[in-house]
């Protein structure tokens, strides 16, 4: 069996933020990273901003405790900024550099009605089978 074939099949979907309408600011519960290796990618699909000037800025925030979290001590984990037209957009956090748990933080804006339907979702490598 081949390298990237081993690869492949460690490889996991991470479910994130479900494919959902939203007009407020949010938070995903605490992803655990624990079980993963290297690089997790996470993919942000959305479609185009409804209402006055909408915006959506997206980032990944860490935590030792799945309690308090925070920006990612390495650098800040964000998807560029989401507004009228729709986008798909991936970033990657190295789970060395994350503390144990991650989340996704939405942050929705604009001047009147605005609403986004978005997901977002990760792709890691399991560390054991």
């Amino acid at each position: 069996m081949s390298v990237i074939q081993q690869n492949l099949e460690k490889l996991t979907l991470i479910a994130g933020h479900p494919t959902a309408a939203r007009t407020a600011t949010g938070q995903t519960a605490g992803i655990d990273l624990r079980v993963y290796d290297g690089d997790v990618v996470f993919v942000l699909d959305s479609a185009a901003g409804a209402g006055t000037s909408p915006t959506l800025d997206v980032t990944i925030e860490d935590s030792a405790d799945n309690s308090s979290f925070a920006a990612i001590a390495s650098g800040a984990v964000a998807f560029t900024q989401v507004t009228g037209t729709a986008s798909a957009q991936a970033v990657s956090v190295n789970k060395d550099d994350a503390r144990r748990y991650v989340r996704i933080k939405y942050t929705i804006g604009g001047s009147s009605g605005q609403s986004f339907t978005f997901s977002v979702n990760g792709f890691g490598l399991k560390k054991y089978g």
